[in-house]
């Protein structure tokens, strides 16, 4: 690519666009920052109330501001909103909130063109999509679901266990998410675990530490995908014994994962029906990139390694899964990711580079 004075466009301004905006900032760049939001705060006022952090604060803050308070507390959901809200206030950026992003479109001359919701069309010398993937949760589709007349959602769509007391309530899920939220409702709710194998937990604490001590000192939050599948094959749910306790106990029912639904509830495996009032799926996100059809970019996998797309100079990504590390699309190591993408972007901003990253044969997306 050619130099530009076109600004580098960051889309997104939860925590990646953020890590985005301060690392284009230390590169000489001067970002400005499109957010579809209020406020800049990714989705973190969306996600359920008692949703806390897995890793303590000490681990969990952005580059250049520490998260402050108890280092070894787990932030609550809404101190996470006043940390981003405080990082928001000390970058010296531009940031345009309820600014949603449209489209992408490349330009001849290899820059491209934002087009936003409000119509406004933005020239830009590169991207970088940081959009994450709360804004696009993964509902699967099973035999019946059309039909089924009960109270159906994912958890992203899910606040708090009170709405449902006294409800008959299956939540699907062997994850951290999935785990914390049906363990909340069994206080409220008959509650059933639904999930395709057995729950797999790590604990929450080693040797009077928390498991991220350890991830921190050994390097095991910067090992890529290939390293941590072969140390851990299975998701595993991290827990101080209460989950544990509260499934081994039955006061958290695990079930094999329903086979169907029918109008009013579900069929189990064995062939048993069951009237359920309410069915919530914790079943993950897929990549929010859909503004990047117009580029031909694939939303479900797109071509990068760490990042830096391997089909379009002057355009990366953040907070994908694994972008990196075990530690990629979190708090603790999305600032890592940051530094790593934009000095290959700079780099192809500023001529020194022409061509996208190099993808190896083998390369994970």
């Amino acid at each position: 690519m050619r130099p530009s004075s076109d600004p580098l466009v960051v889309i997104g301004a939860g925590q990646s666009g953020l890590a985005a905006a301060r690392a284009a900032l230390t590169a000489g760049l001067r970002p400005i920052v499109l957010h579809a939001g209020a406020e800049p705060v990714g989705s973190w006022p969306d996600y359920y109330d008692s949703l806390t952090l897995f890793s303590p604060a000490r681990y969990s803050s952005l580059p250049g501001l520490p998260f402050g308070g108890d280092p070894d507390r787990y932030p609550h959901r809404d101190e996470v909103v006043a940390y981003l809200r405080r990082c928001a206030r000390v970058l010296d950026a531009e940031i345009r909130n309820q600014t949603r992003v449209v489209a992408v479109h490349g330009r001849a001359d290899g820059g491209y063109l934002v087009r936003t919701g409000t119509g406004d069309e933005i020239p830009a010398a590169g991207v970088i999509a940081a959009t994450g993937s709360f804004g696009r949760p993964h509902l699967p589709s099973l035999p019946g679901q059309a039909d089924y007349a009960g109270d159906l959602r994912h958890v992203a769509h899910y606040r708090r266990p009170q709405a449902y007391a006294g409800r008959r309530v299956v939540v699907v899920g062997a994850g951290n998410s999935a785990v914390q939220v049906a363990y909340e409702l069994a206080m409220h709710a008959r509650t059933t675990l639904a999930t395709r194998e057995p729950v797999r937990f790590l604990p929450q604490r080693i040797r009077g530490r928390d498991l991220h001590h350890w991830l921190h000192v050994t390097g095991a939050d910067r090992l890529p995908r290939s390293a941590v599948t072969r140390l851990i094959r299975h998701a595993a749910v991290l827990d101080t014994g209460r989950y544990r306790d509260a499934l081994a106990s039955g006061a958290l029912p695990r079930h094999e994962m329903f086979t169907a639904f029918t109008p009013d509830g579900v069929c189990w495996r064995d062939g048993t029906t069951e009237k359920v009032d309410a069915v919530i799926f914790a079943t993950g996100y897929r990549p929010d990139l859909d503004y990047l059809s117009p580029l031909g970019v694939d939303r479900n996998a797109p071509r990068q390694v760490g990042g830096v797309s391997t089909t379009h100079a002057g355009l990366a990504y953040l907070g994908l899964e694994f972008q990196r590390s075990f530690a990629s699309n979190t708090l603790r190591g999305v600032g890592r990711d940051a530094a790593h993408v934009m000095n290959a972007v700079v780099a192809q901003l500023r001529g020194e580079s022409s061509r996208p990253a190099a993808r190896p044969p083998d390369a994970g997306r």
